[in-house]
C-alpha cells in the first residue's frame, strides 16, 4: 500500500504541475483536458506503484528490476495517453516547443512517460519496498 501512496501522491504533483500549467500555454485548451491530466497521472502513479510486486516477469521468469518495469509501464501508460489526447497534446507541444520546433510531435510525451514513471518507480522501491516483502507487511 505505501508504494501505491507514494505512486499517487508523486502522479499528483505532477498533475497539478500540469493543471496549472497548461492555461498558460494554450488558453483555449477545454478545463476538461486539464483535468483528465490531473487524475491520469494520479492513475499513472498508482498503477506504478501497484507494479513493484512484480520482481520476475511473469511469463518470461526473468529478472524485471524496478527501473525496466517503472520505465516500460510509465511509457506504455503515455502512448495510451497519446492516441486519447493526440490534437490537444499536440497543441500543447506546439505552444511549448513552436511550431518548427523539433519537439513539438506528441508522442514526445511518451519519453515523459518514461522518465517520470522511472522517477515514480524510483521513490516508490525507495521508500516502499519491493517485491513480496512490500506486499506481506
Amino acid at each position: 500500500m505505501t508504494r501505491i501512496v507514494i505512486g499517487k501522491t508523486i502522479g499528483l504533483v505532477i498533475g497539478l504541475l500540469a493543471f496549472f500549467t497548461i492555461p498558460q500555454l494554450v488558453p483555449e485548451m477545454s478545463p476538461l483536458i486539464r483535468w483528465g491530466i490531473l487524475f491520469w497521472y494520479v492513475t499513472f502513479g498508482a498503477i506504478i506503484g501497484m507494479f513493484g510486486v512484480f520482481t520476475y516477469h511473469p511469463i518470461l521468469k526473468l529478472p524485471f528490476p524496478w527501473w525496466i518495469r517503472a520505465t516500460f509501464v510509465g511509457a506504455w501508460l503515455n502512448f495510451v495517453l497519446v492516441f486519447f489526447a493526440y490534437e490537444q497534446l499536440g497543441q500543447i507541444m506546439v505552444a511549448t516547443f513552436g511550431a518548427d520546433g523539433i519537439l513539438q510531435s506528441p508522442f514526445w510525451a511518451v519519453a515523459e512517460g518514461a522518465v517520470l514513471g522511472a522517477i515514480i518507480g524510483f521513490f516508490a522501491t525507495k521508500y516502499g519496498g519491493e517485491g513480496k516483502e512490500a506486499v506481506d507487511v
